[in-house]
């Protein structure tokens, strides 16, 4: 297997699809929070399904935030852990989960699974507002996932060091897809429809005449 990293602090889902951002705004105020040390790596992995594998396969223990569905009230968080974590899924526990799902179950086939695994997941309100942001319920849990994260990578042995106020970190992606910047650039949906624009279906549709 080679040198494998001691830990790895993952984000995963679309921050262009509301509710379904809130893996990687997850992981990216875990990082605006706290400084970890060079054993623990932090990153958003959007929505790169298999593109995760190496990741994945060189950690010995992984903490996953992500929106999954347990049909629950919207904003729920749970926690799962090892066995807990479905590899193989019977069932889809969020939009992206498939390709989730067959890195975990890739690395278990090939000896290379993390030896600890830690998914803390929301219950997701909209998934479907395209240029959206999560929405206010949402929003408001990801402070205590951070939290409950913080905690898991410390009985990891990787304790975080809390970062002073007005400290910067390096961002994790692109300016332009920093929140607060998402949420002031997007057009407002009058001026992007979210759901498919009617003014182009409108140009679409047949004029009726011969």
């Amino acid at each position: 297997m080679g040198d494998r990293r001691e830990a790895l602090a993952l984000g995963i889902g679309n921050v262009l699809w509301a509710d379904e951002g809130f893996g990687v705004r997850a992981v990216e105020a875990l990082n605006e929070a706290y400084a970890f040390s060079a054993d623990v790596s932090v990153v958003d992995g959007g929505t790169q399904g298999l593109y995760l594998f190496d990741l994945i396969a060189s950690a010995r223990r992984v903490l996953v935030f992500d929106a999954i569905d347990f049909s629950l009230a919207p904003g729920t968080l749970a926690v799962f852990r090892d066995g807990d974590v479905p590899a193989w899924g019977a069932g889809k526990m969020s939009p992206h989960q498939t390709g989730f799902s067959d890195v975990l179950a890739l690395a278990a086939l090939r000896g290379e699974a993390p030896e600890k695994i830690t998914l803390v997941g929301v219950q997701p309100q909209e998934l479907t507002d395209l240029g959206g942001s999560l929405t206010d319920t949402v929003k408001a849990r990801v402070a205590e996932a951070v939290e409950i994260g913080a905690r898991e990578l410390a009985f990891w042995g990787f304790p975080g060091q809390r970062r002073n106020a007005g400290a910067s970190a390096a961002a994790l992606n692109a300016a332009a897809l920093a929140l607060d910047r998402y949420e002031r650039d997007r057009p407002a949906a009058a001026d992007a429809c979210r759901i498919g624009d009617p003014r182009v279906l409108a140009r679409r549709a047949p004029s009726g005449s011969g």
